[in-house]
């Protein structure tokens, strides 16, 4: 994955950080397309391992795009915003479609909190969101994930 890290409110820092990180994947993606390389730019991922539990201005986000696995570099097109690489491993995962605006997730997540826990599982990682849908589509689809594991 190539990967952003930032800190705040997602409304207002998104903005700023994924520019960068889609002009870094897309120049990838261009400079591999020389080379005879293709691969095609999948939906945004993010990471928010202490959101709802500081204030949202305090919100830890890591947004990421996957890439090819050989990668081991991406070119950088934003001076001050480091795009790095990472490997999101994957396990067992609980995840749910939540269609709606993100600010009415809180129910569809306690959802998945519930089914988690009914099913005899609990939590193992950090909350994960892929956004299926652009911020400004007129109806947004997100799939909410969570790593988990047996009790």
């Amino acid at each position: 994955m190539a990967v952003v890290y930032m800190k705040g409110d997602p409304n207002k820092v998104m903005p700023e950080f994924l520019p960068a990180l889609y002009g870094s994947v897309y120049k990838l993606k261009f400079d591999l397309k020389k080379k005879g390389i293709e691969f095609k730019v999948d939906k945004l991922r993010a990471r928010w391992p202490n959101a709802h539990l500081v204030p949202k201005d305090e919100w830890l986000g890591i947004c990421g795009l996957p890439i090819p696995e050989n990668t081991t570099s991406v070119p950088q097109k934003a001076p001050g915003i480091e795009i790095k690489i990472e490997q999101w491993d994957y396990g067992t995962v609980a995840q749910i479609l939540h269609i709606g605006p993100y600010s009415e997730e809180h129910a569809t997540v306690e959802r998945l909190h519930k089914f988690i826990t009914d099913s005899g599982y609990e939590i193992a990682g950090v909350h994960e969101e892929e956004y299926l849908t652009r911020p400004e589509a007129k109806v947004q689809k997100t799939i909410i994930r969570y790593p988990i594991k047996k009790k």
